[in-house]
Parts: C-alpha cells; structure tokens; sequence
C-alpha cells in the first residue's frame, strides 16, 4: 500500500502543478489583453500627432509631427508566464504518469479498471495531448483552460471517485481490459482538448460578430488565440482521431462482451450511451465534410457532443444500475 499512497501523493502534486499552470496562463492572458488596450492607445496617439502636424503650428494644444517625439508602438509582450505555465503542465504529465504506473503496480493490474483510474489517465491523456500540439503550434492559448479542467477532474477523483488499488472480478482479468478502456480513455482525453477549441472557436466568433461583452478590454487576449477557423481545423482534426478511437471502442466493447457474458449486445446503459457518443460525433464529422457545416454550428456540434461524453462517464456510471457499473464506489 505504500505505492499506493505515494501514488495518491503524486496525483495531489500534478494538482497542484496543474493548479500553478492555471494561474501562469491565466497572468498571460491577462498581460496580453493588457497589451492590446496599449496598442490601441499608442495608435490614437499617432493619430493625435498626424492630425496636429496637418493642423498648423498656430492650433493651441497640438504637436507638430515635425518636432514631436515619434510614439513608440506597444512592443511585443513578454511570453515568460506561458513558459512558466508550459514548463509545469510537463512536470504534472511526467508526475500524473508516475502516479498511474505506481497505481497500476500496487494494484497488480492494467491501473484503469475504475472511475478513479479512468479520471487519472483519461487526464494525463488531455493534457499530453495539448502539451503535443503544443510543440508543433504555439496553441499555449489552451492551457489555461486545459489546465482548469485538468485540476478539476484531478480534484474530483480525489474526492470523489477514490477507491483503494485492488484487483478486479475475474470477468475483468482479460486483455480487453487493457484494450478497450485504454482506447476510450484515449478517445475521451483527446476529445477534451477539442472540445476547449470548440469552445474557443465559440468566444472568437461571438467577439467578431460584435459581442458587447467579449469586446470589453478584459477579453483582448481573445486577439492572441489562433483565428476562428484554425481553431475549427484543430478541433475537426483531433475529434476524427478520437473518432476512430472510440468507434474502436464501441467494436472492442461488443467483442469483449460476447466474450464474458454471452452477447454482442444488451442495451446496457452504458453500451446506449457510448453508442449515442458515436451518433453524435458521426453525425458532426457527416455535416462539416458533407453538407459543409462550419463556423458556430460545427462548434455547437462539438460542444453537445462532450457533454454527451461527460454523461456517459459519470450520469451513466452513477445514476443507472448495470454490468458496467464500477464497484467500490
């Protein structure tokens, strides 16, 4: 049990560390909606100049252009908080991983056979999974909000969904174990980080359009975020890998099923509601690369479709009675 607890030690560490991230991302955002306010205001500086030099040396309380200091524009921002933020959420994956695997060897088993465990891993994955797009675009506009959401289901797991290492029912010692919820966890990670550029995607377009609450000078940082439809293309793309991955799952689950309890198919309820995740997304990836959905609609699609896999992990989990339901909690 020692493993154990130092597992559980690290998952408050990577917290804590994601916790740190929240706030450095947050102070970046903050530092560049900041920077925006001065942009405008050296440009209406500039303005004042031009206008004073084509008024004439005898306007009382103007600047001749020709004698006026030049109004420096405001410089580019100091990134230091995003760095900070980017150097903690790798040490909360590398601290998050270790405390999986310790999990996984105290208890002697593949370490995602509960919803403690699946919340830990399924974690890790978004925020691997952002720390990777991470290196090939500077999308550090997500991690505030990766991170957010990373504290909360770490908390959550602490509080709520913890239950002691221990083994499983023997119709749970199978390969498939590792298989088909690794692959859901993966799916459901990767899912998260799209869903945060969905809702990006939402903020962006709403501020755009002429939004009289995203325009004040506390959301400039929006300014910094990729444009509306790269943020689209990020989310299209990591919810077809996930996709996949969870079309996986469904194929693995009934597999697995037949194996241990005599059928393909049982309208558990959990197997409607992981086939009503795929409904929904199938039919979100049909409209956008078929009937040419986009924009806010495309978002809107992405949006319901998490919530549908939020439900399906806890509502369907501890609400409704069935053979997926985890023991011990």
């Amino acid at each position: 049990m020692e493993l154990a607890n130092l597992s559980v030690l690290l998952v408050w560490g990577a917290a804590t560390a994601l916790a740190i991230g929240l706030i450095a991302f947050s102070v970046d955002l903050s530092r560049l909606s900041g920077a925006k306010v001065d942009a405008r205001d050296a440009a209406r500086s500039r303005e004042k100049v031009s206008v004073g030099a084509g008024a004439g040396d005898d306007v009382p309380g103007l600047i001749d252009a020709g004698s006026a200091a030049p109004v420096a524009a405001a410089g580019p921002v100091n990134r230091k908080f995003a760095g900070i933020g980017m150097s903690v959420t790798w040490l909360a994956a590398a601290l998050l991983l270790v405390a999986i695997v310790l999990r996984g060897i105290a208890a002697g088993r593949t370490p995602w056979a509960n919803m403690y465990e699946f919340t830990l891993v399924g974690t890790f994955v978004a925020v691997a999974v952002f720390a990777g797009v991470n290196t090939r675009r500077d999308a550090r506009y997500l991690g505030a909000f990766v991170s957010g959401l990373g504290v909360l289901f770490l908390v959550l797991a602490q509080e709520k969904f913890f239950v002691e290492a221990m083994g499983v029912q023997p119709a749970l010692q199978k390969y498939w174990l590792v298989i088909h919820v690794g692959v859901a966890i993966c799916a459901t990670g990767i899912f998260t980080v799209a869903f945060v550029a969905s809702v990006l995607q939402l903020l962006r377009d709403a501020r755009d359009n002429g939004s009289p609450v995203l325009g004040s000078r506390h959301w400039g940082w929006l300014d910094h975020t990729a444009a509306p439809a790269a943020l689209e293309s990020l989310s299209f793309r990591l919810n077809s890998v996930a996709f996949v991955l969870w079309t996986f799952t469904v194929i693995g689950g009934a597999i697995w099923a037949e194996d241990a309890w005599g059928r393909y198919w049982g309208w558990d309820p959990k197997e409607v509601w992981s086939f009503i995740v795929w409904v929904v997304y199938a039919a979100y990836l049909h409209a956008r690369t078929t009937r040419g959905w986009s924009g806010s609609r495309a978002a809107w699609f992405v949006v319901a479709g998490y919530a549908c896999v939020l439900f399906n992990f806890t509502g369907v989990n501890l609400i409704f009675n069935g053979k997926h339901s985890y023991s011990g909690l």
